[in-house]
C-alpha cells in the first residue's frame, strides 16, 4: 500500500520550486542541499488548476468525469490529495515508477485522455509533477501559507489601434507576507474578444475599438484590468458638451477617453414622453404636452420631474418594481403564507413607504428584521414570499436574499468556493446560518402565518466537513454576538451606509430602470468578473444615495436632470456602436403593465382586472394565485405576450424587454387596440370638436405619440383622408396605425 509521505521542509513562497530547478553552480552545494518536494498545495494543485484538471467541463464537474473527480478550482485540497494518491493506488499516482503514472501519462498524451493532451512532457508542469511523485508524493506536513489575494503588473491598458500587445504578469499575495509571480500557473480570460484577448502566458492582443476587461484567477481568487482600444483616426475633437451635473462629468469623461462623441440633446417632445413614462408609467394627456410645450421657462424639465417624483403614482411604480423582486403574489386559495391578505398587506406597506419617500436603507431594515402575523405586520410577508411553499428554505432564501439586496449570486458557493467571485463556501454557509432559526407557524385567522425566530436552532453545516457555521455577514472574518436573533445584527450591516455592497447595488438598480441598462448588467449578477462599465460613474450614485438618507426620490431626480438621461436616441458616427457608455438613449420597449396603462390612457376605455376594484391600473395589478386569475402572467394573454414578471423567480430577467412577433400580432390583431378603438368615442368626438383635418391629425398624434407630425406625415395623411375628412372611420385607422408603431410601443 502507498504511504503517504509529509515534506519534511518547506522553504517558503520565493524559493518554492513550481518551475524548472534553479540552477546550482556549486555541485558540493547541491548535495548538501537538496531541493525540497514541491508542496502539493503550492505547486502540485496550482498545475492541475493551470492545466484545467479540476475545471467544471473536467474533472472538476460535480460527478467528475471517467471514474475521476477533483473538487472545482481545487476548494477541498485534502479530498484531491486522497483522490489523487489513494483512490487507485498504484495507478494515478505510481512512486515505484513516476513516470508511468496515470496523472502525467494522461496529462502528455501517452495514453488515451477525454481532455487530450495537456502540456508537452518537458513543460515545467510535468516537471513539477514528476519531482513530487519521485519524492513520494506527500502532502503537505503543517501549515501552509495560502493565497490571500493577487495584484497585476498593470490594471489599466489603452491601445491606440488594434494589433499592438502588452503583458499582463500575476503576482500572488500570501498569507506570511510572500509574493510569488504566477502567471505561467495563472487562468486568463477575456470578457470580448472582438476587443482584445488575452493567451495562457498573459499576452494582450488589441483586436477591435472598444473597452473590456481582461481576468486572471489563481487559486480562489479573480482580479481584472482594463483595456481600451481606441479607434482609428487622429482626427478626434471632444465637443466638449455641458454637463449638467456630477452624472454628465464622470459619462463624458469616460466617452471622451474612449474618442465617443455623445448625441445631441432630446427635444422637449422626446423629454416629456420618455419621463412621465419613466416616472408614473404612463404617456402624458394632451393638457401636459399643451402646458409643457407652452412653457417658456428655462428650468421647466427640472420643473417636470419634480412634478412627476411627487405623483402617486411615481411610487405605484416603483411598488411595482419592488413587488416583483420580492415575488408578491396571493390568492384566495393560496398555498402557506400567500394568501391574498397576506400578498395586500406587504403591497400596501411597501406602496406606503414610498409614497413617504421613507431612506430605503430603513425600509429593508424593517424588512429583514420583521417578525408577527403576516396579515397584520406586511414586511413580515419578506419570508413568505421571497421562497414561497410550506416549509422555509434558509439555502433558498439565502440565496435569493442576497440576489435581491446585494446583487449578488452566493448560491454559486453551496458546493465549491465561487468561481468568478471572492465568495467561499464559508461565506455561503455563515451567512444561511442567518435564516435556520426562521420559523413559520399558523396564526388565529384562517390562512394567517406567523413568523418568528427560534434562537435554540442550529446553524448550517458546512457540506465538506460539517462543520457548524456560526453566522457571519459577506466577506466578515468573525462570526455575529451569539444569542438572540441574528437577524437585528444583519439588517444593521446590510443597510449601514458603510455598506457599499447594498448602495451600490440600489444605486445601479435605480439607473438600471431609468437608463435601460445598468452600469453593472445584469443588475442580479454583481461580480469580480462582471465589473461597471463606469466604476467611476457607480460609485458616485452610490455616495449620493448615501449622502440623500438613501431618497430613492433624490437619487431619480439627479438621474433624469443629467444630460446623459436627456441625450437623443439618435446615435451619431462614433457612437452608433456603443451600447455600454451611455453616449446616447437606449431604444426601450415598454413594459408590459406599463403599455397597457398607455394604451388605456389614450383610447379612454378601462382595463378591468378579476379580483381588483374598477380602475386599478395595470401597473398595480399583482399575480393570483388559485382561482380563475390564476397563473404565471395573472391568466392574462397580454401580459404573457409582453413578458410581464411571471415572479416565479426573483431574477430580474423575469421582465422580457426583447420585441417578438407575437406581440406585433397581438396589437394588430388581438382584443387590445382594435376593440378600445371601436368602443369608445374619442375619435368621433375629436373629429367633431376639430374645425380642419390638420388639426384633428395633430390631435390624434400628440395623444398616441406627444408630438405633432410632420409635414411630410400631414401631408401622407391628408391624402389617405381624401374628401373624407369627416370620417371618423379614416382617422379610427390612423389612430389604430399609430398605437401600432414602434414609436408607441417603445420609450425613445
Amino acid at each position: 500500500m502507498l504511504k503517504r509521505m509529509t515534506t519534511a521542509q518547506h522553504l517558503g513562497w520565493w524559493s518554492t520550486l513550481f518551475i524548472l530547478p534553479l540552477a546550482i553552480t556549486s555541485a558540493s552545494y547541491a548535495e548538501e542541499k537538496p531541493a525540497a518536494a514541491p508542496s502539493f498545495r503550492q505547486d502540485v494543485m496550482p498545475v492541475l488548476f493551470r492545466a484545467g484538471c479540476n475545471s467544471g467541463t473536467c474533472h472538476g464537474a460535480a460527478r467528475g468525469k471517467d471514474g475521476f473527480m477533483l473538487s472545482l478550482f481545487g476548494y477541498d485540497p485534502k479530498g484531491d490529495y486522497f483522490r489523487i494518491t489513494e483512490e487507485m493506488i498504484g495507478r494515478r499516482v505510481n512512486t515505484a515508477v513516476p513516470e508511468e503514472s496515470l496523472l502525467l501519462r494522461k496529462a502528455i498524451g501517452a495514453v488515451p485522455h477525454t481532455g487530450g493532451k495537456l502540456f508537452d512532457q518537458q513543460s515545467e508542469y510535468y516537471e513539477t509533477l514528476l519531482r513530487w511523485i519521485e519524492a513520494g508524493a506527500p502532502d503537505d506536513d503543517g501549515e501552509v501559507p495560502e493565497t490571500v489575494g493577487l495584484e497585476l503588473s498593470q490594471d489599466r491598458f489603452v491601445f491606440d489601434k488594434a494589433g499592438m500587445e502588452a503583458h499582463l504578469r500575476v503576482t500572488a499575495l500570501a498569507s506570511d507576507g510572500g509574493r510569488r509571480d504566477v502567471t505561467s500557473l495563472a487562468r486568463f480570460h477575456s470578457n470580448n474578444g472582438s476587443v482584445a484577448d488575452i493567451g495562457n502566458d498573459g499576452r494582450l492582443v488589441a483586436h477591435g475599438a472598444g473597452d473590456t476587461h481582461v481576468f486572471a484567477r489563481f487559486n480562489r481568487f479573480t482580479i481584472g484590468a482594463e483595456v481600451i482600444v481606441l479607434p482609428p483616426g487622429k482626427d478626434f475633437k471632444w465637443p466638449n458638451p455641458p454637463a449638467a451635473n456630477y452624472i454628465d462629468e464622470l459619462v463624458f469623461d469616460r466617452l471622451q477617453k474612449l474618442r465617443i462623441v455623445p448625441s445631441e440633446l432630446c427635444d422637449d417632445e422626446t423629454f416629456l414622453r420618455r419621463v412621465t413614462l419613466d416616472l408614473v408609467g404612463r404617456p402624458p394627456s394632451v393638457e401636459e404636452y399643451r402646458a409643457f410645450m407652452t412653457d417658456t421657462r428655462s428650468d421647466k424639465r427640472a420643473r417636470k420631474i419634480d412634478e412627476l417624483i411627487a405623483d402617486d403614482a411615481f411610487a405605484d411604480v416603483w411598488t411595482t418594481i419592488w413587488a416583483e423582486q420580492l415575488r408578491i403574489m396571493g390568492g384566495n386559495y393560496a398555498p402557506v403564507g400567500t394568501h391574498i391578505k397576506a400578498a395586500d398587506a406587504f403591497y400596501e406597506w411597501i406602496r406606503t413607504q414610498l409614497r413617504n419617500d421613507r431612506p430605503l436603507n430603513e425600509f429593508v431594515e424593517e424588512m429583514v428584521s420583521a417578525s408577527g402575523s403576516n396579515l397584520i405586520n406586511g414586511p413580515s410577508n419578506l419570508y413568505t414570499m421571497l421562497i414561497h411553499g410550506p416549509r422555509f428554505q434558509p439555502k433558498a432564501f439565502a440565496a435569493d436574499f442576497s440576489q435581491v439586496f446585494l446583487g449578488i449570486q452566493i448560491q454559486c458557493a453551496e458546493c465549491h468556493n465561487h468561481p468568478f467571485d471572492r465568495w467561499t463556501m464559508d461565506d455561503y454557509y455563515g451567512f444561511v446560518s442567518f435564516f435556520t432559526g426562521m420559523k413559520r407557524k399558523p396564526g388565529v385567522e384562517p390562512r394567517e402565518q406567523r413568523i418568528f425566530y427560534d434562537t435554540s436552532a442550529p446553524p448550517a453545516k458546512h457540506l465538506v466537513d460539517s462543520r457548524p457555521m456560526p453566522a457571519k455577514t459577506l466577506g466578515a472574518i468573525d462570526p455575529v454576538t451569539q444569542g438572540g436573533d441574528p437577524r437585528q445584527e444583519l439588517a444593521r450591516w446590510l443597510t449601514s451606509p458603510k455598506n457599499e455592497m447594498f448602495s451600490r447595488n440600489l444605486a445601479n438598480r435605480i439607473w438600471a430602470q431609468l437608463i435601460g441598462r445598468g452600469v453593472i448588467e445584469p443588475v442580479d449578477d454583481i461580480r469580480v468578473s462582471n465589473p461597471p462599465t463606469n466604476g467611476p460613474l457607480l460609485d458616485a450614485l452610490s455616495e449620493r444615495l448615501v449622502q440623500s438618507g438613501f431618497s430613492l426620490r433624490a437619487l431619480v431626480r439627479d438621474i433624469c436632470n443629467s444630460r446623459v438621461y436627456q441625450l437623443s436616441a439618435q446615435p451619431n458616427d462614433s457612437n452608433k456602436q456603443d451600447s455600454r457608455q451611455f453616449s446616447h438613449a437606449h431604444l426601450r420597449r415598454l413594459r408590459a403593465d406599463v403599455l397597457m396603462d398607455s394604451v388605456v390612457a389614450v383610447t379612454g376605455v378601462e382595463r378591468g382586472f378579476s379580483g381588483f376594484p374598477g380602475g386599478t391600473r395595470a401597473i398595480d395589478v399583482y399575480p393570483r394565485v388559485g382561482g380563475d386569475t390564476s397563473g404565471p402572467h395573472y391568466g392574462d394573454q397580454f401580459f404573457e405576450t409582453f413578458g410581464r414578471s411571471s415572479r416565479a423567480t426573483i431574477c430580474a430577467c423575469e421582465t422580457k424587454s426583447e420585441p417578438t412577433l407575437s406581440q406585433t400580432l397581438h396589437l394588430s390583431v388581438g382584443n387590445t387596440v382594435g376593440p378600445r378603438l371601436a368602443a369608445g368615442g374619442l375619435i368621433k368626438e375629436m373629429v367633431t370638436e376639430s374645425s380642419t383635418p390638420e388639426e384633428a391629425l395633430e390631435r390624434l398624434f400628440v395623444l398616441a405619440l406627444s408630438r405633432k407630425p410632420t409635414s411630410e406625415e400631414t401631408a401622407s395623411m391628408l391624402e389617405l383622408l381624401g374628401d373624407r375628412t369627416k370620417d371618423p372611420k379614416v382617422y379610427e385607422d390612423i389612430f389604430w396605425g399609430l398605437l401600432n408603431s414602434t414609436e408607441f410601443t417603445f420609450n425613445h
